[in-house]
């Protein structure tokens, strides 16, 4: 017989371990490392091992797998503990109608009686019913298509069943409601079909259902089955999916305490109304905190006086017990202490007076030239700038260009200018000329506004005549378009009337060397500032700042799934009038600070399908979390940079994105943001009058973030000589070309250079380039000014304002005219 072959085998693990070098002495090398105090760099990989590298013993492996196994039935029994028990808090489901042929109450009607659940729905009303098959509840929240009453509902739903059309296609409102409530956040979602037995032949209805699917996994990809209404058995197997699985429920939702509103009433002892009113639901999510504010829908947010236990009646308990289940009822679970959030929402006027009182003391002082970065050029005092370079033979050293007085020959061809210390910081764009030295031409060197010219005196300048210079000047812009399709074109120009003087025009604005690295002077904007601006709420380090506050949530408070009794304080009786048994009401409780009004960003991402731009500063309406906000915010670019400083955007084009800014409430955490802009501006914000617009995220808030506004102003070049060039309608006067003298100029294809003298008095003057520059290329110079955020407003709708006062809508009607 031949020898057996060799079999093949893996090793043990997969981490070889040579033999090291054993020397009775030290070596030269280590002593040396060692006597300089270095460390090993692989001294980590020595003792670290990956899970495929170690071997564990077989009761090792049953331990890890026994910890892995209990972990998980830990966290499982965290999130479905609420719907566990007699008195167990119910599962919330949405049930939301895509097109007009198709009902909510009709869908409650063929679940329930699948599971044999007899119950009658009341369309716009929620309504429980208790499902003995799984020993579970539900509140069932049926709706009809309306854009807020849909939102309110499905961010506080545990499930949100779907109902699609069998003969309809679902139009543009079902298409906007599956849009909003899949940017505001979604838990479980199911979906279900009507009407598909009416379907004939029947053959075809698989290619309907197949239909449907392709449809609604467009929106949540995560769906496998469109269920009908018309099979008692798919029924009952939605019903399962409900009673038995898991909600993965909302991030945002989850870190706050919050309810969904059963009864609102105004609290009564011997038929006479005290001055709460009383909110009653389960609580969920965290544990509910009488420190903390309780946002009520759309009625704003309130203190809460105390938490009193409200359990459901049990029916089987005996007479004796009835006298006991009024006590538990009448249990107070929390009151507020001395911590409890104050409902300000600016600090106090006592904090900022002396910051105040020192911005306003200071004077202005004579200025003889346009503010860049953080000196007024050609003032009296000059000491601050930099000393001119020298004219030096090329290859030169800075040691031997110390020999040199700078009264050599003005030659120009074999001198160049001292060398300069130049750095050169990354940024994620590529940065443009109009934004400073790093959008500029690397290769050319950059001249100063002090150095002199290499080039001969031109002969004598004549100004041209008035009507010659009219007609030129409506020739050379004849060909600018409608306002937004020029800020795509042309971002951030203007054109400056003839009789205006820029000077005056644009005192408030400044030049930068660069827009992403040079310092901002905040002292020049404190007398533009906003009123209550040294009151808003500071933030140092914003991921301490929320760590804390929603660390603090996470324990104390009422426990989830209690049955509560909320009562308000200092609420108005108007919201149990004005509240509507078809709106659902929702109160969430507010983290710590929440209420306070501060600087604070929203990224904002305009939809393609968007036929027009937003314009900055317009209004939009904003839900973001549990509020929902009427600004008008600033738009800007988006990342960072080193000084803060971020330009203003005039308009957001579809399809972009940009950071919305405004002064309104921190919201802690990254919280889903829906943008709504109303179709008609003559008509109150309805929710057939909204059009979700735009999406986008909850950044970190700052107040030193700086929005500048950045206007061009552009030249064309008359004459060009080499280097030396000629400029006209850039300036009209001789007194604005020596006001901006110390601005640099670009164009388009990077060339640098700076004002050399002016011309006439018509505004031409000359100027020096680091190369020779195309005779179609656009001279520009770049000015800044800070613009300061706005105020945000509470959203107000028919029936609701503010804190809890009733509009009407006649009311309605007189504000929309005088905001007109």
């Amino acid at each position: 017989m031949g020898p057996n072959p060799e079999q093949h085998h893996h090793r043990s693990t997969t981490n070889v371990s040579h033999k090291t070098f054993k020397s009775r002495h030290a070596s030269k090398g280590t002593i040396k490392d060692l006597s300089k105090g270095r460390l090993d760099k692989d001294r980590w990989k020595k003792n670290y091992k990956s899970p495929h590298q170690q071997v564990m013993s077989k009761i090792d492996r049953r331990h890890h797998a026994r910890q892995m196994r209990l972990l998980k039935h830990k966290e499982h029994e965290r999130t479905t503990g609420i719907f566990s028990g007699q008195n167990a808090a119910p599962r919330i489901v949405a049930v939301v109608p895509l097109t007009e042929d198709v009902e909510a109450s009709y869908a409650v009607e063929k679940l329930n009686s699948a599971v044999d659940v007899d119950s009658e729905t009341h369309l716009g009303g929620s309504h429980s019913v208790r499902i003995d098959r799984f020993k579970q509840s539900i509140q069932y929240v049926p709706l009809v298509r309306d854009l807020i009453s849909v939102l309110d509902a499905c961010r506080v739903a545990d499930y949100v069943v779907f109902i699609l059309s069998s003969t309809e296609e679902v139009d543009s409102t079902g298409e906007q409601l599956l849009r909003a409530i899949e940017s505001q956040g979604v838990s479980s979602v199911l979906t279900v079909v009507q009407g598909l037995e009416a379907i004939e032949p029947a053959k075809r209805r698989p290619q309907v259902l197949g239909s449907l699917k392709s449809f609604i996994t467009h929106f949540f990809p995560s769906l496998d089955k469109v269920h009908s209404l018309d099979s008692r058995q798919e029924c009952a197997n939605a019903m399962r999916s409900l009673c038995t699985s898991t909600p993965k429920g909302v991030h945002w939702r989850e870190d706050r305490s919050w309810m969904f509103v059963e009864e609102i009433k105004s609290s009564q002892e011997d038929g006479i109304r005290t001055g709460h009113l009383v909110l009653t639901g389960v609580v969920r999510g965290r544990g509910m905190k009488a420190n903390r504010l309780l946002q009520v829908g759309d009625w704003g947010y309130y203190q809460v006086e105390k938490i009193v236990a409200a359990p459901l009646p049990n029916h089987k308990k005996r007479k004796a017990d009835e006298m006991a289940a009024d006590e538990e009822q009448r249990v107070v679970l929390e009151q507020p202490d001395s911590d409890q959030d104050d409902p300000a929402e600016l600090a106090p006027e006592e904090m900022t007076k002396e910051t105040d009182d020192m911005a306003a003391s200071e004077a202005p002082t004579e200025r003889k030239g346009v503010l860049l970065d953080d000196h007024h050029y050609y003032s009296d005092d000059e000491s601050h700038l930099p000393e001119a370079p020298k004219r030096v033979p090329k290859g030169t050293s800075t040691y031997q260009s110390a020999w040199f007085l700078g009264d050599e020959p003005d030659s120009g061809s074999d001198w160049e200018d001292g060398p300069e210390m130049k750095e050169d910081i990354e940024m994620g764009d590529a940065a443009l000329p109009q934004d400073g030295i790093e959008g500029l031409d690397k290769d050319a060197v950059e001249p100063t506004e002090a150095g002199p010219s290499e080039y001969l005196q031109s002969e004598m300048f004549e100004d041209p005549s008035p009507n010659e210079e009219a007609e030129q000047i409506a020739a050379y812009r004849s060909s600018r378009k409608n306002e937004a399709e020029e800020d795509f074109e042309f971002p951030d120009e203007i054109e400056l009337h003839p009789n205006v003087l820029a000077r005056e025009r644009l005192a408030r604005y400044r030049g930068l060397k660069s827009l992403r690295t040079s310092h901002w002077e905040t002292e020049e904007d404190k007398p533009h500032q906003p009123e209550n601006w040294n009151r808003l709420l500071q933030i140092s380090d914003y991921r301490a700042a929320k760590g804390a506050a929603t660390r603090e949530a996470l324990v104390g408070g009422v426990k989830p799934g209690t049955r509560v009794a909320i009562h308000l304080r200092n609420a108005p009786f108007s919201i149990e009038s004005s509240c509507s048994s078809s709106a659902p009401l929702t109160a969430f409780s507010l983290l710590r600070h929440e209420q306070k009004r501060t600087v604070v960003n929203y990224t904002i991402t305009l939809g393609s399908e968007h036929p027009t731009p937003l314009k900055s500063k317009d209004e939009l309406i904003l839900q973001c979390g549990p509020r929902r906000l009427t600004i008008n915010p600033l738009f800007s670019a988006l990342g960072n940079s080193p000084n803060d400083v971020h330009k203003f955007d005039r308009f957001l084009h579809p399809g972009r994105t940009a950071i919305a800014t405004f002064i309104g409430p921190v919201t802690w955490g990254t919280v889903p943001a829906l943008f709504f802009l109303r179709r008609d501006r003559s008509l109150p914000a309805t929710s057939d009058n909204l059009n979700l617009v735009a999406t986008g995220t909850c950044q970190p808030p700052s107040i030193s973030r700086i929005v500048t506004k950045r206007i061009i102003l552009t030249g064309h070049p008359y004459k060009i000589h080499r280097k030396l060039v000629t400029i006209r309608y850039m300036f009209f006067n001789a007194e604005d070309v020596a006001w901006f003298k110390a601005l640099q100029l670009w164009t388009r294809r990077g060339r640098s250079g700076f004002i050399k003298e002016s011309l006439g008095t018509h505004g031409y003057f000359k100027a020096t380039f680091d190369a020779k520059i195309n005779p179609q290329d656009a001279v520009g110079v770049s000015l800044y000014k800070r613009v300061w955020p706005r105020e945000s407003r509470a959203f107000e709708r028919v029936g609701v304002k503010g804190k809890g006062k009733a509009i009407e809508e006649g009311e309605m009607e007189g504000l929309v005219a005088e905001e007109v």
